[in-house]
């Protein structure tokens, strides 16, 4: 029987190409997006255009309401989005504990499907310095997860795999291009419009057409 695999699925280049990897390696997968109460939810149409795309099993987005909490720039409009550049340091786009949220609820559905794998787009090289981001993290929650887990406690080991960790933008770019990815669905802009187009100037933005040219490829991102 082929193997079920939960996928978060932002919407974004990576999440996106993070899809692509799972389902070429032969897994069906269900994509997980979530409604977090943040600034770009342009991402969130993004997601559907691509699990569509890419033959997702299903797509579900859930709701949660993180801007109850702030603490972003994401998720509260009282935070600008930095516009200067990727500095050093932990930026205020970070969300507060945001991968383990969603990891957390991609584990309690990945046990009621049955599913041994979790992919998550994570990436710790050209990234924006976020902590729920490094190898070490993942390598912490999968063994939380098969501590605190009916499955993991009775041997069926669930595995957290993050294809993108080590990988430079560029080198993740050539990698979905090769397996089909269109990236023209995409949107990974911090403060993408409600058409999805970009601001050209975020981190998140930065890191994408940096990727993309050092890459040779062409950039099918829409600014504004």
């Amino acid at each position: 029987m082929t193997q079920k695999a939960i996928v978060l699925l932002s919407g974004g280049l990576d999440s996106a190409t993070t899809l692509a990897i799972a389902g070429a390696a032969g897994f069906a997968c269900h994509c997980l997006s979530f409604d977090y109460g943040q600034r770009h939810r342009a991402e969130l149409a993004a997601a559907a255009r691509v699990a569509a795309a890419l033959g997702a099993v299903e797509h579900r987005v859930l709701k949660l309401d993180l801007a109850q909490f702030g603490g972003s720039a994401l998720t509260d409009t009282a935070i600008d989005v930095p516009v200067a550049g990727v500095q050093p340091g932990i930026p205020v786009t970070y969300v507060p504990a945001r991968n383990t949220i969603m990891l957390s609820l991609a584990l309690a559905w990945a046990e009621v499907l049955g599913a041994r794998a979790i992919f998550v787009g994570v990436n710790a090289v050209d990234y924006s310095g976020y902590p729920d981001c490094r190898p070490e993290y993942i390598a912490a929650f999968e063994a939380m997860a098969n501590l605190a887990t009916k499955a993991g406690v009775e041997g069926q080991r669930l595995a957290i795999h993050a294809p993108l960790i080590d990988l430079p933008k560029a080198d993740i770019i050539r990698r979905g291009a090769a397996l089909g990815v269109d990236y023209g669905l995409t949107v990974s802009c911090y403060q993408a419009d409600d058409d999805g187009r970009a601001c050209g100037v975020c981190d998140s933005c930065r890191l994408r057409r940096e990727g993309f040219a050092a890459a040779g490829v062409a950039d099918p991102t829409r600014y504004r």
